[in-house]
């Protein structure tokens, strides 16, 4: 991968002075809110805490009371939700990243809406499929559909590895000042991850396309309890083979941070319009 300048998108609309995407921009002081699916302790989200405080003094704390890795855009139905005061303007729900957005949105903060979403940072990647599982990239999601801009932060490490938080937290701020003077689509949240280097390592910054894992990524750990009894555990391994180019994927195995815009209309239009012409 190319260097390129550190913390600056390369994609060309960026690049061209006045050039603006349609969508929401920072003009306003920013009111951040804060969230995560690695639970109100996890030391990640006290990582996106500092970096939040670099952008504004208006922060807001609305974390899982527990660890919800994996929970996707998951709503809590069956159970009440719990909502702990942790300290002042920092608050635990007894829920999913999803719900923790709803209730900081609607409840929290009633009648003080955020004007920035930040989820993480993540403790590992969130890169190609990733996204769907993820409750990193689902809690930017909920911001997005309710009308906030919306940022996931996640940083990459690999097993062995001690994570590289100051990566994240070296680079975030002035990244994130630099996309939101550009803006991006009201149904568009950014999904950024930050590779397993220290970070005057770092190669640069890449817009990305999201990428595809190989089947092989997922591994099935068969084991026994003490009363021998089987149980299972579902994890991922390093995919093998070359990661497409231009990829999120490609992009932090290199060295650089990946920049992903995910769209919430999931539809695919040529099927579409292939399938009602063969249906008329």
């Amino acid at each position: 991968m190319a260097p390129t300048k550190k913390t600056a998108p390369t994609d060309k609309t960026a690049k061209k002075p006045g050039k603006k995407i349609a969508g929401r921009r920072s003009e306003a002081p920013l009111r951040i809110l804060v969230t995560n699916d690695d639970g109100i302790n996890a030391p990640g989200l006290k990582v996106l805490e500092n970096i939040a405080r670099k952008l504004s003094s208006d922060v807001w704390v609305v974390a899982p009371e527990l660890e919800q890795s994996g929970a996707s855009h998951s709503l809590t139905l069956h159970d009440p939700l719990r909502v702990r005061k942790v300290s002042s303007r920092r608050f635990a729900v007894s829920g999913t990243p999803t719900d923790c957005v709803v209730m900081g949105i609607s409840q929290i903060l009633i009648g003080a809406k955020p004007t920035l979403l930040l989820s993480g940072v993540n403790r590992g990647a969130n890169l190609a499929d990733d996204v769907t599982y993820s409750g990193t990239i689902a809690a930017a999601m909920e911001g997005t559909l309710l009308g906030v801009r919306s940022i996931a932060l996640s940083q990459v490490y690999w097993p062995g590895n001690k994570v590289r938080w100051s990566t994240a937290e070296h680079h975030a701020p002035n990244l994130i000042k630099k996309l939101l003077k550009v803006g991006w689509p009201d149904d568009v949240l950014l999904n950024i991850n930050f590779p397993d280097r220290a970070h005057d390592a770092v190669t640069g910054t890449e817009v990305s396309l999201q990428g595809n894992r190989d089947a092989s990524s997922i591994v099935i750990h068969d084991r026994k309890d003490p009363r021998g009894n089987d149980y299972f555990w579902i994890g991922f391994r390093r995919p093998s083979g070359k990661p497409g180019p231009n990829t999120d994927m490609s992009v932090v195995y290199e060295g650089g941070i990946s920049i992903t815009p995910l769209k919430l209309d999931l539809t695919h239009r040529a099927t579409r319009k292939a399938l009602k012409a063969a249906l008329s």
